[in-house]
């Protein structure tokens, strides 16, 4: 089927007529102006061409091609500002509260991304052009499918949305997933180096709280993700090898123990034979006979 045949006339009614999904393909010359509304059913709003700005809650998003947005129910929205220099084209696709519950009971992942919009009021995500293709791809399908009178349409159509409402749901939690764990290696990362640079200080899981404004789980939870020990013996370690390195001068053991956080010379002792099998004098004459 042509791709014109799919284009509907675009219309301001902002009810749904079926009790579970409807899609459009508009392509509109000049655009019909659209107040600020809510709906009762969740918007997946795929933007093609045009020059537009769309207002949701209270940001506004310059939409480039391939960006996609997610308006839960009872959610305001509206154009803020369009320029007609080119054709502006997009799909809408709308998806009822009973239908994402029948989804639901099937399985969470299907509503992961509504709940997603929902909890942290992002509403907004951008493509790239291969990203987008694959999702135009699945819509063209759909929007024929739903056109035409092919035996089997039925399970086609519910096979499809169900298909695209998948596809958006892994490709943003992938995202999300991804950038969670850049922000948790780069919080680990700048816990180590500060505990590097302050190995003299006590350097308790409450003092790191309060100086990277985390929860001293979190802190606890990236160190045993990262390295697989408490961050505890994470400390201790690095005070050793910064006293071994140490060792290797002629510094009175007395003070070097001091310098790099440990309260007194039997932990010390103790910890330091732990780890390393011999006592802190062992050590030094060892690397004293290994200098000469």
């Amino acid at each position: 089927m042509k791709e014109t045949n799919l284009i509907t006339p675009f219309s301001t009614r902002q009810f749904m007529k079926s009790d579970d999904f409807e899609i459009y393909y508009y392509y509109d010359i000049n655009p019909t102006a659209v107040k600020a509304h809510t709906h009762t059913y969740y918007e997946f709003y795929f933007f093609i061409e045009g020059n537009i700005k769309i207002q949701v809650n209270n940001s506004v998003y310059t939409m480039r091609p391939g960006d996609f947005l997610l308006i839960p129910p009872e959610t305001p929205h509206n154009p803020v500002w369009i320029n007609t220099d080119k054709p502006y084209r997009r799909f809408v696709f709308w998806i009822s509260e009973d239908y994402c519950k029948k989804l639901m009971n099937v399985s969470n992942d299907y509503v992961w991304l509504m709940q997603y919009v929902e909890t942290t009021h992002t509403y907004h995500f951008e493509n790239d052009v291969i990203t987008f293709n694959r999702i135009q791809s699945i819509i063209f399908q759909l929007i024929e499918e739903v056109k035409t009178d092919r035996f089997g349409k039925k399970a086609q159509i519910s096979l499809l949305v169900n298909t695209l409402i998948l596809h958006l749901n892994r490709l943003i939690n992938a995202r999300v997933h991804a950038s969670a764990q850049t922000e948790h290696t780069n919080v680990y990362a700048a816990i180590c180096d500060y505990i590097a640079r302050n190995l003299d200080k006590e350097l308790t899981l409450a003092d790191l709280e309060e100086k990277f404004f985390i929860s001293r789980f979190y802190i606890a939870h990236s160190f045993k993700d990262h390295i697989g020990i408490s961050i505890h013996s994470y400390i201790t370690k690095a005070r050793l090898k910064a006293c071994c390195e140490a060792l290797q001068g002629t510094e009175p053991i007395s003070n070097i123990y001091q310098q790099y956080g440990f309260n007194d010379y039997s932990n010390f002792y103790r910890a330091f034979k732990q780890e390393y099998g011999i006592s802190p004098a062992e050590y030094r004459a060892q690397c004293t006979k290994l200098a000469t």
